[in-house]
């Protein structure tokens, strides 16, 4: 009886605690979501990996510096499923993201937009 009641214990914390840990892996506590940044600049990386899609840029402060950004997006299964591949965004590519920044002030941001440099577009995941 012993057995049964440690096994039923062990079922029920993981219904409990395993959705808390996914919650807690796509939590935003890390950007601030009352207002969005947008910064243009040239792509330097993009790495279409799990379990978030990176891409790296050198964006041009006002005064002259150059500083090094990268953004943060979905899933690369969803990023695929809306036609991206591992070449949409190249070194040298200018784009414009636009996106929740980091809280902490550095220079990161979850994107929202992703525009080329001729404004277009690009879907942040099938059904965007």
């Amino acid at each position: 009886m012993k057995h049964k009641t440690a096994i039923l214990l062990a079922v029920i914390a993981s219904f409990v605690l395993i959705p808390g840990l996914a919650l807690a892996h796509h939590g935003q506590a890390s950007y601030n979501l009352k207002e969005s940044v947008t910064v243009t600049g040239t792509v330097t990386d993009f790495q279409l990996l799990n379990p978030h899609s990176i891409v790296y840029l050198d964006v041009k402060a006002a005064n002259g510096e150059v500083q090094k950004w990268q953004g943060e997006m979905t899933s690369p299964n969803r990023l695929i499923r809306g036609g991206w591949n591992k070449k949409t965004l190249k070194p040298g590519d200018t784009i414009t993201l636009t996106g929740w920044g980091s809280a902490s002030g550095a220079h990161s941001l979850w994107i929202t937009k992703c525009l080329t440099a001729n404004g277009e577009e690009l879907k942040l995941g099938a059904g965007d």
